[in-house]
C-alpha cells in the first residue's frame, strides 16, 4: 500500500499499473513548470480525452476532514480499500484515515464478492467505499452484510433506489455520494444514520466546504478549497501541457438540482448535458432509460447489466440499442418488459451481443470503445 508523505512538496503520479505509458515524461514536466505538492489522476471520465487532475495534498486533506465529520469516522474505524488507489475513490481514503487514526486494509485482489465480504467480516471492517457495480454482484448473489460494517459510502456512479433497497434488505448500509476526481472525493452525500440512510438515493447533502451554484442550463459550477489546481495532458506530437482551473470555479457537463432545508444544503444530479437526444421530435434523457433497462436486468436475474445507446437515424432522429454480453441474460423479456412500461415512440430496435462491454477497473462504461465495438460489427 502506498505510503504518503501528506506534508512532503514532492508530486505523487497515480500510475495505472497496466498504462505506465501514460505517465512517461509527466514527472519531468511538472518539475520544469515549478508544480509541486501535487497528486495527479488520469480521468476520461465515460467519454473525452485522457487528461491528468492535479490536486493538492492539502485538498485531500480537506476532503477527508469533511467525510469524517460526515462519517462520524474516528480511531476505533477500520477502512476497506476496495478500489484502485490509482483512482480518487481509493485514494482518498488514505487521506481519511491519516486525519483519524483509523486502520486501513488493502485489498488488491480481483473482485469477488463473497471473497471481499468474507474479508470485512475477518478484519472487522466498519467503513468502504464500493462502486454500484460491486454493490449489483452483492444484492445478485444475495450476500448479506457482515455485522461490523456500518457504512458503505457508493460513488463513481449513481444507484438506482431499487438498487439500494435491495441492498439495504440484505442489512447493507449504503450511503450514495456525488463526486468527481477534480473535488478530491465527494461533493454530495446521503445524510449519515448508523441504521442506514433514511434520505432516497438521490437527496444528497452537499459536504460544508464546498460552494455550489448552477448556471442557466442547471450544469453545476463548483468552487472550494478542494477543488483541483488544472489538468496536464498531452498534445498530438506529445508534448506535455498544463490548462489552470479558474478561481471563478470548475464549470462542469453535470446537470443538478439544488435546495435548502434549514441551514443543509441538497443537490440531486439529474444528468449530463451531453445525455440528451431527439427521437421523433421529443427530448430524451438517457440516464433515466438506463435506470429502466439496469433495474429490469437485475429483476430478470443478469449477471451483468446491459447498456442502451444512442445511435444516429436518419428517420428517428435517434434509435436506441441495447448492447449486452453473451451469457448474461437474455434481452427478449427485458426489451419487451421495457416497451410496455414506455410510451409507444419509444422502442429499442435492436439489440447487440458482445463478448463483453468495455468498462473502467470502477465499472464505468467505456462508452467511445463501445461505440467502436458497435461500429466494427
Amino acid at each position: 500500500m502506498i505510503e504518503m508523505d501528506w506534508q512532503s512538496d514532492a508530486n505523487h503520479i497515480a500510475v495505472n499499473p497496466s498504462q505506465p505509458e501514460a505517465a512517461e515524461g509527466l514527472s519531468r514536466f511538472l518539475e520544469s513548470q515549478s508544480l509541486s505538492g501535487l497528486c495527479l489522476f488520469q480521468t476520461s471520465g465515460s467519454e473525452g480525452t485522457p487528461k491528468w487532475v492535479g490536486l493538492t495534498k492539502k485538498a485531500f486533506m480537506i476532503s477527508g476532514r469533511a467525510v469524517n465529520d460526515h462519517f462520524e469516522v474516528t480511531a476505533q474505524d477500520h477502512w476497506l480499500i476496495a478500489l484502485p488507489l490509482h483512482h480518487v475513490g481509493g485514494f482518498s481514503i488514505l487521506a481519511r484515515a491519516h486525519l483519524s487514526g483509523s486502520r486501513v486494509t488493502h485489498t488488491s485482489e480481483k473482485w469477488n464478492p463473497a471473497h471481499f465480504a468474507t474479508l470485512c467480516d475477518r478484519q472487522g471492517i466498519t467503513l468502504v467505499s464500493l462502486v454500484p457495480t460491486q454493490v449489483h454482484d452483492l444484492v445478485q448473489a444475495r450476500i448479506p452484510c457482515p455485522d461490523t460494517l456500518r457504512a458503505a459510502i457508493i460513488g463513481g456512479g449513481g444507484m438506482s433506489q431499487s438498487l439500494a433497497d435491495g441492498a439495504m434488505e440484505l442489512g447493507w448500509r449504503v450511503f450514495q455520494s456525488y463526486g468527481m476526481t477534480e473535488a478530491a472525493s465527494q461533493i454530495a452525500t446521503q445524510p449519515y444514520n448508523s441504521f442506514g440512510a433514511v434520505f432516497d438515493v438521490k437527496s444528497l447533502e452537499v459536504l460544508p466546504h464546498w460552494q455550489l451554484r448552477t448556471a442557466d442550463d442547471d450544469t453545476l459550477i463548483l468552487r472550494g478549497p478542494a477543488l483541483a489546481h488544472g489538468y496536464a495532458g498531452r498534445t498530438p506530437d506529445g508534448t506535455w501541457t498544463w490548462q489552470a482551473i479558474p478561481v471563478t470555479g470548475l464549470h462542469t457537463r453535470d446537470k443538478v438540482r439544488l435546495w435548502t432545508h434549514g441551514t443543509r444544503s441538497f443537490l440531486q444530479f439529474t444528468g449530463r448535458d451531453a445525455g440528451y437526444v431527439k427521437i421523433l421530435g421529443e427530448l430524451v434523457h438517457l440516464a433515466p432509460l438506463q435506470e429502466q433497462v439496469e433495474t429490469l436486468a437485475r429483476q430478470l436475474g443478469w449477471t451483468s447489466l446491459p447498456v442502451l445507446l444512442a445511435q444516429p437515424d436518419p428517420r428517428a432522429e435517434t434509435r436506441l440499442i441495447l448492447a449486452w454480453e453473451t451469457g448474461t441474460g437474455d434481452p427478449a423479456p427485458l426489451i419487451a418488459q421495457f416497451h410496455e412500461i414506455s410510451p409507444p415512440w419509444l422502442r429499442i430496435s435492436e439489440s447487440l451481443p458482445l463478448d463483453r462491454i468495455p468498462r473502467s477497473d470502477l465499472g464505468k462504461v467505456r462508452l467511445e470503445e463501445l461505440r467502436h465495438l458497435l461500429a466494427s460489427q
